[in-house]
């Protein structure tokens, strides 16, 4: 069938693919635009995945501060060249990372960051939770695994739900990103600062000291 240009325009404003990717993709999906962009994302996914060995030691670190200074994150993202690094729709995905750690406060960036005496000591606080329920020792060793991975999921960002579109994880919006941008793109560090955070405890105490003075 016939393929018209103002299609082919179309598919490629919403995707920014090529002209002829276009032209293709929309001959394969007999010119539904949406089965046609659906075959470009396989596609640009298929070509993602070949890349991910590539390697990313261009990028950016992005800052961001929320809530009037009381939230701010640093995280730095890696592409393949500078020229990809210096694009929008690059900088726009370092951004939106930036701002879903902000909102969300991950502790990890994939589960290979977690130790195996932190995640004991989460079994730990999981039994002390649920010792009183009277369950086997097999069905309650189901439980705790399942609340483990349900909690490693939590704590990771490339796991969590993305703040902006959460029927994809974090991860799952960077690789479609990066199918996009045509670059291998990693989310390598991150750390997230809160005002006052950790000192809340010897606030408390130097108040206790001082009004234990005052009565003195």
């Amino acid at each position: 069938m016939a393929i018209s240009a103002k299609d082919v325009a179309a598919l490629r404003k919403k995707t920014g693919a090529g002209m002829m990717d276009c032209k293709k993709a929309l001959t394969e999906a007999e010119g539904d635009l949406a089965k046609a962009e659906e075959v470009l994302l396989k596609k640009g996914l298929a070509a993602a995945a070949k890349r991910s060995d590539r390697v990313a030691a261009e990028g950016l670190v992005e800052s961001y501060i929320h809530h009037g200074g009381r939230i701010g994150v640093l995280v730095e993202v890696n592409c393949e060249t500078d020229f990809v690094a210096k694009t929008e729709a690059f900088q726009q995905l370092v951004r939106d990372v930036a701002m879903h750690i902000a909102a969300t406060n991950p502790n990890y960036l994939d589960v290979s960051e977690i130790s195996e005496d932190a995640v004991e000591k989460q079994k730990e606080l999981f039994l002390a939770q649920n010792e009183d329920t009277g369950k086997p020792a097999h069905i309650m060793e189901k439980i705790i695994t399942g609340k483990i991975a349900k909690w490693k999921k939590e704590q990771c960002l490339v796991d969590q739900p993305f703040v902006k579109d959460p029927d994809v994880t974090v991860g799952q919006y960077v690789v479609n990103a990066a199918a996009s941008i045509k670059e291998n793109v990693k989310i390598r560090r991150f750390v997230r600062f809160e005002l006052g955070e950790g000192i809340e405890k010897k606030v408390d105490d130097f108040a206790a000291e001082v009004a234990a003075q005052v009565k003195g």
